[in-house]
């Protein structure tokens, strides 16, 4: 089985679609085996985001993620899970994103889009350790 992080974020949490998210999930046969409804701090968001730091956006991605409690959860499922996982989420900017994805059909913008998935195997590695360090 292979692992990914997923983050329902402070905007999913504050809509009340946590249960709608994971559903999708759960439909596609993704496991959640590690959940924590949490207020991220500003250390841990910027190193989550560490590769976008100089962007013009991260301070503002920075300031979304710590606004509000997310849910952080490590996903189960096949090989490449985080590519089913991202399939599911569909596109970054909700306007871009295909109807029957989670962004396509319950988004609204760009930064406030939802949800967060890791984008390769090394990512998804890197951002469970950073969420879940005491996790064997």
């Amino acid at each position: 089985m292979d692992r990914t992080l997923f983050i329902v974020k402070p905007d999913g949490v504050e809509r009340g679609l946590i249960g709608e998210i994971i559903g999708r999930l759960e439909a596609k046969q993704l496991r959640i085996v590690a959940a924590e409804m949490r207020l991220i701090d500003v250390k841990t968001a910027e190193r989550h985001y560490a590769e976008h730091h100089g962007k013009p956006y991260y301070d503002k991605l920075v300031e979304f993620m710590t606004q509000g409690p997310a849910l952080v959860t490590i996903v189960e499922g096949p090989d490449n899970t985080w590519q089913v996982v991202r399939g599911l989420m569909g596109a970054t900017n909700a306007k871009d994103a295909t109807p029957g994805t989670i962004r396509g059909d319950l988004a609204i913008g760009l930064r406030e889009n939802l949800v967060h998935g890791s984008d390769s195997a090394e990512s998804a590695q890197r951002e469970i350790d950073i969420f879940f360090p005491d996790l064997v």
